[in-house]
């Protein structure tokens, strides 16, 4: 697999370097410990929140660093979690007073991580509060978690939670809105190939050139099965099919789709997908009140996709809409 990186071990680092470079109207990066903090930090009288995770999923997490989203995010080397030291130097970062709220994806490296953090925190008199997001209805207890995986949902709880700090909301009502907005949130993925991780230098799975992976992780992780190729049609109702009936979504619901490419996936195929997702969403009642496609959480070069559904009440639905300037998502400003 032909790469642009100069060496594995610096690709991390170098990215981050890119990333404050590029967006130095928005965000800074510091290293050692590594984490990217928005550029007004701390913002006074405002809860901070902060999200983290291996690095290898962008935009994800640290594209989302900015007003109306994340005030830091905290990036692992690639697919692996980041450290306390990270999650509790940008927690302080960011603390503007108000407390901190840490949005977290359900993998076990980052779950024990982000509590250390918390604890060492609350020892000094920051008040800390966590939402957890476990959205994937493919697996439970995986390679990478206890339970269900965090996938495409923490992508909008980070937007919500984010307007929701921005408009001076409290801590302890921030928290609960995020759990509610986790709750509500179900996701499945599929990937067409396997990815590669730069220190590995090879796939993570073999995959054959007729086959596909139903309800893969955002880690290379398997899925539910091993099927041959089949359409978009078909591989949008499959996804669907485990999706609707877990939360369940009902005929009258009001919800936030997002067709997510894995990070090597043509925009118009995810269009092709959305297209057929519109259709079943009719077929079934269900009414898309607002709409993402694109790659919002990826899995370096996997091509593929994920499918994710939020049930939105009215304040869900003003938080969307609420302006939001990042690098990777970016409205109403």
């Amino acid at each position: 697999m032909k790469k642009l990186i100069n060496r594995p071990e610096d690709v991390v680092k170098e990215s981050l370097a890119g990333l404050a470079a590029a967006h130095a109207d928005l965000l800074r990066v510091h290293f050692d410990p590594a984490y990217v903090v928005r550029a007004d930090a701390p913002v006074t009288g405002k809860v901070g929140v902060v999200s983290g995770g291996g690095s290898g999923h962008e935009p994800l997490h640290g594209g989302y660093v900015g007003r109306g989203m994340l005030d830091a995010a905290c990036p692992g080397e690639v697919f692996t979690s980041p450290t306390p030291d990270q999650m509790e130097a940008a927690s302080r970062a960011v603390d503007g007073g108000a407390g901190v709220l840490h949005i977290v994806k359900n993998y076990t490296g980052d779950v024990m991580n982000f509590e250390m953090a918390a604890e060492l925190c609350q020892a000094d008199g920051l008040a800390v509060e966590s939402v957890m997001v476990n959205d994937d209805v493919a697996v439970e207890d995986s390679l990478y978690t206890a339970g269900r995986r965090g996938v495409g949902t923490t992508v909008l709880v980070e937007k919500i939670c984010g307007a929701a700090a921005e408009k001076g909301m409290d801590l302890a009502s921030l928290a609960a809105l995020g759990k509610r907005v986790a709750a509500n949130g179900r996701s499945m993925g599929m990937a067409l190939t396997s990815c590669t991780v730069p220190a590995a230098g090879k796939p993570t799975f073999d995959i054959g050139e007729d086959e596909m992976e139903i309800g893969i992780g955002i880690h290379g992780e398997p899925g539910r099965e091993r099927k041959p190729l089949a359409t978009a049609r078909e591989i949008a109702s499959m996804m669907m099919d485990a999706i609707v009936p877990d939360l369940p979504f009902r005929r009258g619901d009001a919800v936030i789709a997002m067709v997510n490419g894995m990070g090597g996936t043509p925009l118009m195929e995810l269009y092709l997908v959305y297209h057929e997702l519109e259709r079943i969403c009719r077929d079934s009642g269900i009414t898309i009140a607002r709409r993402l496609v694109g790659d919002y959480i990826t899995s370096l070069e996997m091509a593929g996709c994920s499918i994710t559904l939020l049930r939105a009440d009215d304040e869900m639905l003003a938080l969307w809409d609420a302006p939001v300037m990042t690098p990777g998502l970016r409205w109403g400003c």
